[in-house]
């Protein structure tokens, strides 16, 4: 018996009477079908290759995350495609097709299906209200282009709209969300905050300068909906309908990781939004605690030693000075190689006095918690104090005094030598604030004190800076600040005081005779050199004892 095979005709019928959507879905799913075979088909001939390859691709970013995937289905107003996350764990490779298909959905998702406003919340029944939960999700899975103002304004406004009634249902439910509706969730803010983060068309992201406040602020378009998925993801990880244990199998490595790289956005207000949502999940998902602070150390790491640009260092010293706050007793030694090897090389950078205050709290913080971190500390900023940069080297001495208010006697005596022979190249500055700044170290009654006790070894290195500036200095204010430290050591120990001034001036003779000799020597050089330069005979130089 034959088979009865359709006409194209009968196919015609058919598309006509029945839904139009019905067919669009189930084109899709054709296509993805025949996508996922070519795959398969792709894979078997690549069999031979090493699985130690493909873990590198899956760490360096050429894979999607491990958690998204999609699926074709039917719904009433809302057609196309639904996304579905999966645990972590699934096939890559099939996750990466279907990602692919989705973003071909959202790509044309405006030309393929109907895009009208909801109904309310308030507008439905109590058992009504997830479904309409996810046909709102799904309706905020379309991407629309701010770069034309003009463009698509209505279904932009729905889309507004839409997302302002999911803001209110999450900050204002009641029972507990759901596993499939966490799903769509977490796919919806996925959609939306992980993108190509644009960059104005400056050579540099990162300002060479300290002072900001004249350039101008960038501003993200499509910040009108980009604000809304914020707030909506951030009232979903307060909220206490939200099962952190459930959550955990959808917000991933994978996904904490891109919304970290999100703090290189240029838009500041998105960067405060990622600064209070990281911290979220740092505080419920135990777990990713120190993922998190890897990955950050990762980013410090690639800012410092390669590029030395990133636009999200502040915010997330400020999560991290939160995180340090936190951190038992006694410390861990990976939080002490922390701040040996990622937050004291952040000094390095040029551009450190756009972060510095954050940078400064969260080394405070580390030497409240062990005093003995102080020694590290010190040496760690006299092993990156800036040679020319006068205005840096300000804010270098602006946060050694903060430093030293925190450290205890016993730390000071490690480090004192070398800091201070450093101290006195800043009293010899001839730039006047580096010098006037050095002496405001004596304004500080616990810094006077630690000096004091150890004057005996402290006074000797930077008594010829302050006897020669006393006088010669040409800014008058630091001339009086050069003074009254003169005269704090002078009350102190005037014995000493008096020991350490003859020895200066005797060395200061010394050294004159020395400059006299020395000029003298080449003065007897040049007569030697003008009675031989006529007969172009060599010039033999006697053995000179100094």
């Amino acid at each position: 018996m034959q088979k009865h095979i359709p006409s194209l005709g009968f196919w015609f019928r058919q598309l006509i009477s029945r839904d139009f959507d019905f067919y669009v879905s189930w084109f899709l799913s054709f296509a993805c079908m025949a996508q996922s075979m070519i795959k398969q088909i792709l894979r078997r001939l690549t069999r031979r290759q090493s699985k130690s390859g493909d873990k590198r691709d899956l760490v360096s970013g050429a894979s999607p995350p491990s958690s998204i995937t999609s699926t074709s289905s039917r719904d009433g107003e809302l057609s196309s495609t639904r996304i579905t996350i999966l645990p972590p764990g699934q096939d890559s490779e099939l996750i990466y097709l279907t990602q692919q298909a989705h973003a071909g959905v959202r790509n044309c998702g405006m030309t393929i299906m109907p895009y009208e406003a909801l109904p309310s919340f308030k507008d439905v029944s109590s058992s009504d209200r997830q479904s309409l939960l996810i046909k709102k999700l799904n309706l905020c899975y379309v991407i629309f282009d701010f770069t034309d103002s003009t463009k698509n304004l209505k279904e932009k406004e729905i889309k507004r709209q839409t997302l302002q009634d999911l803001v209110d249902y999450v900050t204002s439910a009641t029972e507990k969300f759901p596993e499939n509706v966490m799903q769509e969730i977490i796919m919806m803010v996925y959609v939306n905050l992980f993108r190509t983060l644009i960059s104005p068309s400056s050579e540099c992201k990162v300002p060479q300068a300290v002072d900001l406040e004249d350039d101008e602020p960038v501003m993200d378009p499509a910040w009108l909906h980009l604000h809304l998925v914020y707030d909506f993801f951030l009232n979903f990880l307060q909220s206490p309908e939200t099962d952190a244990k459930l959550a955990k199998r959808y917000i991933d490595h994978s996904f904490v990781l891109k919304l970290i790289n999100l703090f290189d956005s240029e838009d500041f207000r998105e960067r405060e939004y990622l600064k209070m949502i990281l911290h979220r999940i740092y505080g419920r998902f135990m777990v990713y605690r120190p993922f998190i602070r890897k990955s950050i150390n990762n980013i410090f790491y690639q800012f410092i030693f390669e590029t030395e640009k990133h636009n999200g260092i502040a915010e997330l010293l400020e999560v991290l000075e939160s995180i340090i706050n936190g951190f038992a007793l006694p410390l861990k030694e990976e939080h002490k190689l922390f701040l040996v090897r990622a937050l004291i090389p952040l000094h390095k950078p040029k551009c450190m006095g756009i972060y510095h205050q954050q940078l400064s709290h969260c080394i405070i913080q580390f030497i409240v918690k062990d005093c003995k971190l102080a020694d590290s500390v010190i040496r760690g900023l006299l092993k990156f104090w800036p040679i020319t940069n006068s205005s840096k080297e300000v804010v270098f001495l602006g946060e050694l005094e903060e430093v030293l208010d925190a450290t205890q006697p016993s730390e000071f005596q490690r480090c004192m030598v070398p800091l201070f022979h450093q101290i006195a190249r800043c009293l010899n500055s001839p730039h006047f604030q580096v010098a006037e700044r050095a002496l405001f170290l004596w304004n500080n009654d616990h810094i006077e004190n630690l000096i004091k006790q150890n004057v005996k070894v402290l006074l000797p290195i930077i008594f010829p800076a302050l006897e020669r500036n006393t006088t010669s200095h040409w800014n008058p204010a630091v001339q009086s600040l050069m003074t009254y430290a003169r005269k704090v050591f002078a009350d102190n120990d005037p014995d000493f005081f008096a020991e350490c001034l003859k020895k200066f001036e005797e060395d200061d003779l010394r050294s004159k005779e020395i400059q006299s000799k020395r000029e003298m020597t080449w003065k007897r050089l040049e007569e030697i050199a003008a009675t031989k330069a006529a007969s172009n005979e060599p010039v033999l130089i006697p053995h000179i004892v100094h």
